[in-house]
């Protein structure tokens, strides 16, 4: 399919940074850096918008034609459109269909690619796009000043962006991925995804949580002598290429409840930790996405849902919950989501709702959906099922992120629902291999020496 919309011919997109203190950069640099100099996150200087007639014919589309027409006006720019549409299409080699779950609550399936999780999309997006740039530029405008030759991606994960950063990346010939995560704080699935393969892929079990991993990444990129000895970029949501195609599945849930008459009045949920997921669907509704409006559902770490009340943005450690995706105590895409609004409390607050959940509450909503409906709820997607349940109006039909397929979490799911479910094939074939983790603690220095003796 020709992309109808895009930029081709326009200037290239620049990147500016969130905290506004660095240069601007081109794509390729805002992919390859990942973090700009002063440690703000990448935005593009304008979001372009789509025409109604993209809108009027979106059901009649396949996923991989929507997301070419998105992806055309966020990078077209900047990649030629056939190797664009190959990025696009060898992406997206598999569906995320809306499931109904109510008459007016609907799943949008985001676990049938290869890891089972929605970390599958922004990844494999991602290294397919790094690799465009490094094919492009030989490897030798990427390599370390000194080092350590093509790109190290750091990755700090708090479950499914481990799994889904490092088998996108897997055997993709330049770039190195060390995936950063917490011990004994991710479940034992999870853990096997990143682990047992070997090859360009290198696990790093940090002794803390969460927030310490993704502290290590970020102080590695502004850390002098790491960035004169290897050339370093993150696969977090902080990246531009991971968060960004993330929009994708929205236009195309859009076009799915369309297709059935349903999306006059459509809301989104979306479950959120690090705000990557939401940012990327808020980029859409900028780009004339039209959805209602969102509901970010939290676990315990609440800090975004108090930020809606108070309009006071207050980071703090992050909480251990059963949804740990979810536990992030200082979301790194609230500066993009507080920029894309221009700093506006209140008009964040006119398009997104908040809502936060216990665990006991999260344990509660899987046990009703369950019951009341047959649909199993990993963790996260409870928190989505149940923001729509309480918080839709009249008329309104809405439908939440199932982020990662349930066996994932199977302890979790089955010690809630007395279930057992049944371990797909995808997910049984990594636990069959051998775990090998770097120990790690928590402390800068050690990592960074680490590091240089790489």
């Amino acid at each position: 399919m020709d992309a109808p919309f895009g930029g081709r011919g326009a200037p290239n997109m620049n990147y500016y940074s969130t905290n506004g203190k660095a240069e601007i950069a081109s794509l390729e640099k805002a992919v390859v850096k990942g973090l700009a100099e002063d440690k703000g996150l990448y935005m593009p200087e304008r979001i372009k918008p789509l025409p109604q007639s993209f809108f009027d014919n979106i059901e009649n589309l396949s996923f991989q034609e929507i997301a070419y027409t998105v992806a055309d006006a966020f990078f077209g720019e900047d990649v030629d459109a056939e190797s664009l549409k190959n990025i696009v299409y060898d992406t997206l080699a598999f569906d995320c269909p809306c499931v109904k779950v109510t008459d007016n609550i609907y799943s949008l399936e985001l676990f049938h690619g290869p890891t089972l999780a929605f970390k599958d999309v922004g990844a494999r997006f991602m290294a397919r796009l790094l690799q465009y740039f490094l094919k492009k530029s030989g490897d030798s405008g990427i390599s370390g000043n000194s080092g350590k030759s093509g790109v190290n991606v750091l990755v700090a994960t708090s479950g499914d962006t481990g799994s889904a950063v490092a088998n996108g990346f897997l055997g993709v010939d330049g770039i190195h991925v060390y995936v950063l995560y917490p011990k004994g704080k991710v479940s034992p699935i999870q853990e096997c995804q990143f682990t047992t393969l070997g090859q360009n892929i290198t696990a790093i079990e940090v002794d803390g949580v969460f927030d310490d991993c993704q502290a290590l990444v970020k102080s590695a990129f502004m850390d002098a002598d790491l960035n004169a000895h290897m050339k370093l970029t993150s696969a977090n949501s902080i990246n531009v290429a991971r968060f960004l195609p993330q929009a994708f599945y929205y236009f195309y849930a859009y076009g799915q409840m369309k297709k059935l008459g349903l999306a006059d009045q459509l809301v989104a949920c979306v479950p959120s930790g690090n705000f990557g997921n939401i940012c990327s669907a808020l980029f859409g509704k900028k780009m004339g996405l039209p959805i209602k409006r969102f509901i970010a559902a939290n676990n315990a770490n609440d800090i975004f849902f108090k930020y809606l009340q108070t309009g006071k943005y207050e980071p703090k450690a992050s909480v251990q919950t059963i949804a740990n995706a979810m536990d992030v105590g200082d979301p790194s895409n609230f500066a993009r989501v507080y920029e894309l609004y221009n700093k506006d409390h209140s008009a964040i607050c006119a398009d997104i709702a908040g809502a936060t959940y216990t665990d006991a509450q999260i344990a509660e909503a899987m046990k009703d959906c369950k019951a009341t409906t047959g649909y199993v709820c990993d963790p996260h997607g409870a928190c989505g099922y149940q923001a729509l349940k309480e918080g839709l109006k009249p008329g309104e039909v809405g439908f939440f992120l199932e982020t990662a397929h349930p066996a994932k979490f199977k302890d979790t799911v089955d010690g809630i629902l007395n279930s057992d479910i049944e371990i797909p094939a995808k997910l049984r074939a990594f636990m069959q291999g051998t775990k090998q983790s770097i120990p790690m603690t928590k402390d800068f220095a050690s990592f960074k020496a680490y590091l240089l003796s790489e």
